[in-house]
Formats: C-alpha cells, structure tokens, sequence
C-alpha cells in the first residue's frame, strides 16, 4: 500500500470561470498555495496558461463550467495538452454558491472559488470534446435537424394562424384530420 501511494504524483485543482471575453482562474498547487489571475480568451493567453500548467510538478485537473460556446476552444486546448478537463452543473454551482455564501450575489472571482470548492469536494462531470471524441459531425447534424424543424414548425404556425384563415377560415378544421375522418 505504501509504495502505491509513493508513487502518485501530486494534484494540481484549477478552476476557471469562462466568459465571452475574459475568464477568471484560481490556482490551488498541490501544497496548498492559491493562485488567482484574469486572462482573456485569446491564443496567446491559452499558451500562456498551458505554459503555466505544464511548469507545474503533478497533474492537472481542470474545472470549468460549459458557458455557451466560449469553454469549447480551451478546453479542447486544455485536453490535446494531456490536462484532465471536467465540468461543473451551472445550475448546482448556483446553488453551492447560494449556501457558501449565503447570498445570491454574483461575480467572476467568487464563481471560480465556488467552482475550485465543488472541485476539491468531487462534484463535477468528464467533459467530453466532441471533436476528439468523434461526435462533432453527428453534433452537428442535430442542430442542423433541430434549426429546420424549428423553422419548418414556425412556417406551419405562420400559415396555420395568419395566411390561410384569411382565404379558407373553415381550414383550421381540415389541417390536422385524416382522410378517413
């Protein structure tokens, strides 16, 4: 059991709180020491956090929460350097935040603290990129399938509601009855 244990190497927590233009991130090293810095999502800051990271002794494991599109270029840097990405539930994070803090009041430094805490406590997801993992063409493909069906129901309404009832008001009748009825 000993030697098990010697042979680990020490873990690294970082948690990042990802916005449009600028993310914060909090440090912990693996001795304890915090770290806080902003940085903006932009290729030289990535290299510079990755540069960062890599200087580290240990692994990293790194907790992001998924905001809108703007998490997928790091994280996706973040994993083809060899970092374990995972990500924090917005929702649970609101939450945890609400009790730690007991207020719902919100900024960029508390959330990568709240998200650092949820970290260290194991309340996280794998993420999962769609581009190393294979899925982004089927990806791709629902959101394609979910615009046009979105669109072809907002044509249907538009006839259903506005053009037809003006030449054909008995249509609403016949729009969704069978022949055999």
């Amino acid at each position: 059991m000993a030697d098990l244990l010697e042979g680990t190497l020490p873990l690294n927590l970082v948690a990042i709180d990802i916005a449009r233009h600028s993310n914060a991130v909090l440090i912990e090293l693996s001795d304890g020491k915090r770290q806080r810095f902003r940085m903006t999502n932009s290729a030289p800051d990535f290299d510079r956090l990755l540069s960062y990271l890599q200087a580290l002794p240990g692994n990293c494991r790194v907790a992001l929460e998924p905001t809108g599109d703007y998490h997928r270029p790091l994280a996706h840097r973040l994993l083809t350097a060899g970092h374990e990405v995972v990500s924090i539930n917005s929702v649970a994070q609101a939450r945890y935040r609400e009790a730690m803090f007991n207020s719902w009041n919100k900024n960029d430094p508390k959330d990568a603290q709240v998200i650092l805490e949820m970290l260290r406590r194991g309340t996280y997801q794998r993420y999962v990129d769609p581009q190393i993992a294979g899925h982004h063409d089927l990806q791709e493909l629902a959101k394609a399938y979910y615009q046009v069906s979105r669109t072809r129901t907002k044509v249907q309404h538009s006839l259903i509601n506005h053009s037809l009832p003006l030449y054909f008001p008995e249509m609403h009748r016949y729009w969704c009855t069978t022949r055999n009825e």
